[in-house]
């Protein structure tokens, strides 16, 4: 089985819905995924735009979810370095706004932008709270098992 992420707010290529928007409830979007490569002992997601203005514009960087899980569910909270309850133990690192946790699509009007989710799965733990995209890459780095991503497009 190949390793997959989907989720059931849209399909691969698709829209995302304006509920998961600046222009909406700006909430993480439910995803699921399956087919973890043998060894995996965690997982990190980064989202970003690379068709922001200024460069690619990261929208959420979690990591530390723990090869038990198989899925994340919708609106991830957003005021905590390291999560409780259900996502116990699971850290979010800092977005391009300078922010913990999901900041969802609000690309200038235009054409539509593109919204990658790239899952990562590792044979490592990373646990240092705070990360942004580039420190959680290097982190990464020699420990990503496999990868999977489903990008949807967003426009205003």
């Amino acid at each position: 089985m190949s390793f997959k992420l989907q989720s059931a707010a849209f399909k691969d290529g698709e829209n995302i819905p304006v509920k998961y928007t600046c222009k909406g409830e700006d909430i993480s979007p439910a995803l699921s995924w399956e087919g973890a490569p043998e060894g995996t002992r965690s997982f990190a997601l980064i989202c970003d735009d690379p068709d922001a203005p200024m460069g690619t514009w990261v929208h959420w960087i979690i990591y530390n979810i723990p090869s038990r899980r198989n899925n994340l569910p919708e609106n991830v909270t957003k005021d905590r370095e390291v999560l409780t309850g259900e996502l116990e133990g699971v850290v979010q690192g800092v977005n391009s706004w300078r922010r913990l946790g999901y900041g969802g699509p609000c690309p200038p009007p235009g054409p539509p932008h593109r919204y990658f989710f790239k899952l990562y799965a590792l044979d490592t733990t990373i646990t240092t709270p705070g990360l942004d995209k580039d420190a959680l890459l290097r982190a990464m780095q020699g420990h990503i098992l496999g990868e999977a991503q489903i990008m949807g497009k967003f426009q205003r």
